[in-house]
């Protein structure tokens, strides 16, 4: 990869097309995450996941998106946001700065010339020997999408070198971070989660049974037969993250009671689930609340988090997000 400088004149600021929704307050947003959780139009990742919305909503409000960029572009690997080279793209040239990019299945170039330095140009050349050399070329969507796929590598390397304060802490594409994506850099999705490459790794049982129970609950014809998949896919091995999101769907369906639970796994967990849900979703927008009166971006608090328990606020239960806010709340001098 090789990365040179030249020279080129000023250009105005770009906008994202896509503005910010107004500041909502915690419930509010509570309000638009449980809504919109409900969409069978959401990436599987956000369906009846409010916590995972209202994540989406608060990160999308650092930036200055609208939410539903920030659901469509952006993408948590293993507790760290990247984004779609377009996205990339998108936040850079918000920021006023100009960027170029060319190239073909062998070579791609991108430059990037800072709106306040408008003499020095930042210019990066991923080629497929790059490729060839990181092991990237037995991957599917090299394969099938060589050119896409070295210009969202110039894309993203040149951004980070020239304008990393545009970026809000998404550095990196999913690709980057080991996601299989599609041709538009998108990662590819299988029961509610992001698959990772596995390709140069051992081969290692499945997570997800070879049926697509999923698509079998969402064809279903109501709770009953909802029930009868959830126990099918129990016995061939399916993990508790894909039995909840089953059961999620059996909430959609007729036949789905919340107000007297029973043996049936869709009638008897979904009070206790969406109870869960919305005392996580609370604790987790009152931590980032908490976060903000002192000063730390959604990533900064994010951080913060990761540092004190190991890994992300996404991943993390009620008491340690409660906790986390108390301990903001204590440095502030504010009682909880």
């Amino acid at each position: 990869m090789t990365v040179v400088a030249l020279s080129d004149r000023q250009h105005q600021p770009q906008n994202l097309t896509a503005p910010a929704l107004p500041r909502m307050t915690v419930e509010a947003k509570l309000d638009y995450c449980r809504a919109f959780a409900a969409s069978g139009l959401l990436p599987r990742q956000y369906r009846q996941q409010p916590a995972n919305l209202l994540y989406a909503v608060e990160f999308a409000e650092s930036l200055g998106l609208h939410p539903m960029v920030a659901i469509t572009g952006v993408h948590v690997i293993e507790g760290k946001p990247t984004a779609s080279s377009a996205l990339i793209s998108a936040l850079v040239r918000r920021a006023g700065h100009r960027l170029r990019v060319k190239g073909d299945a062998t070579s791609a170039t991108a430059q990037i010339i800072r709106a306040d330095d408008p003499d020095w140009t930042f210019e990066v050349t991923f080629t497929i020997e790059d490729a060839r050399r990181a092991g990237l070329l037995g991957k599917d969507v090299w394969k099938k999408y060589p050119a896409a796929m070295l210009k969202a590598r110039a894309i993203s390397a040149v951004a980070r070198d020239a304008c990393e304060e545009a970026l809000f802490g998404v550095h990196y594409t999913p690709e980057e971070l080991g996601a299989v994506v599609d041709q538009e850099g998108n990662p590819v999705y299988a029961a509610g989660e992001i698959q990772r490459d596995t390709s140069e790794a051992p081969a290692a049982p499945a997570a997800v049974p070879p049926r697509d129970f999923l698509a079998e609950a969402e064809q279903a014809a109501d709770a009953a037969a909802v029930r009868k998949v959830w126990d099918q896919a129990k016995t061939a091995g399916a993990p508790q993250p894909y039995l909840d999101q089953l059961t999620a769907i059996g909430l959609g369906k007729p036949g789905a009671r919340v107000d007297q639970p029973t043996e049936g796994v869709v009638e008897a967990v979904v009070v206790e689930e969406h109870q869960d849900q919305d005392e996580r979703a609370v604790a987790l927008a009152t931590m980032y609340d908490a976060a903000k009166s002192a000063g730390l971006s959604v990533e900064e608090a994010d951080e913060a988090f990761l540092a004190t328990f190991g890994h992300a606020p996404a991943e993390a239960t009620v008491a340690e997000l409660n906790e986390q806010r108390d301990d903001l709340l204590d440095a502030l001098g504010v009682a909880a």
